[in-house]
């Protein structure tokens, strides 16, 4: 499974974020938060998918945020007029945010991205030898083991 990763690269969290998706062996096509920012779809549906409040993929802590005095203002806005909002800058977004078939995660938590990739792993893929760098995602570990000499089928699709 490949994910969409939204990222701000100067921002020192996208990068350990980052950084964490290809020590993890997670492909993802990364997409910069403004120059390409959210639409307003994009945004009701990862919010559905995500179960998270809207309030979670605002950026609170950004200058922007503060400077237009959204603390206070956001309560009094309908659901609509928040999400219009978000997609008008990128700025105004949670970052980074990964967004994958079954999962949308905002903000890097390390210890959140782990326990979803593990649900996802345990849920999409059969493969059951977790040490394999493409773990969870069958076609990517299918190619990765036919380059390998000593283990030329991964382990979920070698015979018993």
């Amino acid at each position: 499974m490949n994910y969409l990763f939204v990222e701000y690269p100067k921002c020192s969290t996208c990068q350990k974020a980052k950084k964490w998706l290809e020590e993890n062996g997670v492909a993802y096509t990364s997409r910069h938060i403004v120059e390409n920012n959210p639409t307003a779809e994009e945004l009701k549906e990862w919010i559905k998918r995500s179960g998270l409040p809207l309030r979670r993929f605002f950026k609170t802590s950004g200058m922007l945020y503060r400077e237009m005095g959204l603390k206070d203002k956001l309560p009094e806005m309908t659901e609509e007029e928040q999400i219009a909002l978000l997609a008008t800058n990128g700025m105004l977004v949670k970052r980074p945010l990964l967004v994958g078939e079954h999962l949308v995660l905002t903000g890097f938590r390390e210890a959140d991205w782990q326990q979803a990739k593990d649900e996802v792993v345990t849920k999409k893929c059969n493969c059951r030898w977790k040490n394999c760098v493409r773990h969870g995602d069958c076609d990517a570990c299918i190619d990765h083991h036919k380059k390998s000499e000593k283990y030329p089928q991964p382990f979920c699709k070698r015979k018993k």
